[in-house]
């Protein structure tokens, strides 16, 4: 349809917010977490396999318990392109418990 064209912007928004993350602001480098609707994927990058697993995934668990990067918890909501770009596991553990 002529003038209703988004160049994709919505469906990157899909399948990137059902990854459990979004690039809020274009041109940042950054992507923000939020509740994924997969219970694992993998995304080839230039440094190899980035996994994201989710545990505990669930319509009840719907509240994010914990994010970890590579083994370690992450203190923020959200992480840089730079470390997905370098491969690695991204690993949310769900909760129906509101935090």
């Amino acid at each position: 349809i002529i003038g209703n064209e988004d160049c994709g912007q919505m469906s990157a928004w899909y399948v990137m917010s059902a990854l459990g993350f979004y690039q809020v602001a274009p041109g940042i480098p950054v992507y923000t977490l939020g509740r994924p609707m997969v219970d694992r994927a993998l995304i080839h990058v230039k440094g190899g396999i980035f996994e994201i697993v989710v545990k505990n995934n669930s319509p009840e668990n719907k509240y994010i318990r914990t994010v970890t990067l590579n083994g370690k918890e992450l203190e923020t909501p959200f992480f840089s392109h730079a470390e997905m770009a370098k491969g690695g596991k991204l690993v949310f553990e769900m909760t129906n418990t509101h935090p």
